[in-house]
């Protein structure tokens, strides 16, 4: 069954197949000497960002969550790769924009949502540990560490929220009592598309995000045909229910929340759309019915 709200089977099948085709074909690129060293950094993150891509999509077709870990491995080696090239070609401050938390929205969201993914499929400590090097931030936001930390004990926990807009309504649900938690967090799924569609302060500030939001956040309005959409799933909910065993009951059904990535062994937490219900519901043609279509094509 498709999970994602949008999307028709062939759509899906389409483009995960050109997904995991891209992801070969970038792969062996980068193992060629290039004439561009100032691309080479930005083409690996691509690759690397392709393998999350790829995640998410094949998520919102409806595979099984045994068969998105599967990315973890290339996406490591692709970041790494990128981070090992761009160490001569990024200025300090390009470094710095690139990589904080506070001032990189994307890359805060993008973080989060690799630490929710590492956390409910598990991955292998040493994928983990090498996601947290490539992450860095530690002690930079009082929400993602303390999810962090849930697998990295020890862990430096930041005193600030590096994004209070939508991400301070799911702080206010990790932190209140049990009993108020479960509506909290549905509260926050259900703000959490739309809050992240901020006005960008004035002059970029170095305390401010330096987009007014996600680099994805139009993917399925915008060139939907071309492949972009990947689902908008919201991960970082899925975080904090695996580190801090919070009650998702109310989000279940939600069109942004995930909640298969929990219960990878069923059953599905998504609704039957439309179109595959009425799949379901047609009744078999008559064999008179069959021969006329027939017929019809000829």
């Amino acid at each position: 069954m498709i999970r994602a709200p949008k999307g028709s089977l062939a759509y899906w099948d389409e483009w995960v197949s050109y997904g995991d085709k891209r992801i070969f074909f970038m792969g062996e690129n980068l193992k060629q000497v290039s004439g561009d060293p100032s691309y080479e950094p930005l083409y690996a993150f691509q690759l690397a960002q392709k393998n999350w891509h790829q995640m998410l999509s094949r998520y919102s077709r409806g595979d099984a969550i045994s068969e998105l870990a599967q990315y973890f491995p290339p996406l490591l080696d692709a970041w790494e790769e990128s981070e090992r090239l761009g160490r001569d070609v990024f200025s300090e401050q390009q470094q710095y924009t690139r990589h904080a938390w506070k001032v990189n929205l994307d890359h805060y969201i993008v973080c989060f949502w690799l630490v929710g993914l590492a956390l409910v499929l598990e991955i292998p400590d040493e994928q983990w540990w090498r996601l947290l090097a490539l992450i860095g931030n530690e002690g930079e936001d009082r929400l993602l560490d303390r999810v962090i930390a849930s697998r990295q004990p020890g862990r430096k926990i930041g005193e600030t929220l590096c994004h209070p807009r939508p991400y301070q309504r799911l702080l206010k649900a990790v932190d209140a009592p049990q009993a108020q938690q479960t509506k909290l967090l549905a509260d926050f799924v259900a703000h959490w598309y739309r809050e992240l569609d901020r006005p960008a302060k004035k002059g970029n500030a170095p305390a401010t995000a330096m987009y007014e939001r996600p680099y994805w956040y139009t993917y399925g309005d915008q060139n939907f045909e071309g492949g972009a959409y990947f689902g908008r799933w919201c991960v970082e909910a899925v975080a904090a229910v695996k580190a801090f065993g919070l009650d998702d009951s109310l989000c279940l059904g939600h069109e942004h929340y995930p909640g298969d990535l929990l219960r990878p062994d069923g059953p599905g937490t998504h609704p039957m759309r439309d179109d595959e219900i009425a799949q379901v519901t047609s009744p078999e043609p008559t064999q008179a019915e069959s021969w006329l279509r027939r017929l019809l094509r000829r």
